[in-house]
């Protein structure tokens, strides 16, 4: 799955448009590399995004193009 859809589906980041402006801008790192907004997400990776002097990391545990807000909370864990 395409970095910006997951973030969007995990709600990580509430729209797609703003997880790609995230991405363009090297905010965003998959296993401490900087990712483009069209990197592929795989179980197991972990994604760092910095929110202005805030960092968010999280490990991927699954991957899904839908899911119920009340399960998101599946999809990833905060480190």
């Amino acid at each position: 799955m395409r970095l910006d859809k997951y973030l969007k589906v995990t709600r990580l980041i509430k729209r797609r448009t703003v997880a790609n402006e995230a991405c363009d801008a090297g905010r965003v790192t998959i296993n401490d590399r900087v990712a483009r907004a069209s990197a592929d997400v795989k179980v197991g990776d972990r994604i760092t995004i910095s929110f202005g002097n805030k960092e968010v990391k999280v490990e991927v545990l699954d991957v899904q193009e839908t899911i119920h807000k009340e399960d998101v909370d599946k999809l990833f864990k905060y480190i």
